[in-house]
């Protein structure tokens, strides 16, 4: 079973590959670092939000966590949550626009 953080590490490794694809296709540093950018700002909105850290609300981010809820010895509730994705319909929306622009954006962009 791929953990969350084994999702995180190769989201990171498929953006170095993007970016090293794009440099030999546009020879451009710039839309390296545009590709880098946007692939950071993607990745952390798609990723970020499903770990238990962040699935808490915004407000208890700048306060540690609690153990139990850490490891996920709290109840078997919580358990059983933890490796469960949780579907957002107005989350999924609202991702689909924001990134479907940004990607519309990027690629003009690039192919500028």
């Amino acid at each position: 079973m791929a953990t969350k953080d084994d999702a995180l590490r190769s989201s990171l490794v498929s953006l170095g590959a993007v970016i090293v694809l794009i440099g030999f296709c546009t020879f451009s540093f710039k839309k390296m670092f545009v590709t880098y950018a946007f692939g950071l700002f993607a990745i952390a909105g798609l990723v970020l939000p499903d770990w238990e850290f962040f699935d808490r609300d915004v407000s208890q981010w700048f306060s540690p966590m609690p153990f139990d809820d850490a490891r996920g010895r709290g109840s078997s509730d919580q358990i059983t949550r933890s490796g469960s994705f949780k579907f957002y319909p107005l989350r999924t929306i609202l991702y689909t626009v924001v990134y479907g622009f940004g990607l519309y954006k990027w690629w003009t962009y690039i192919t500028s």
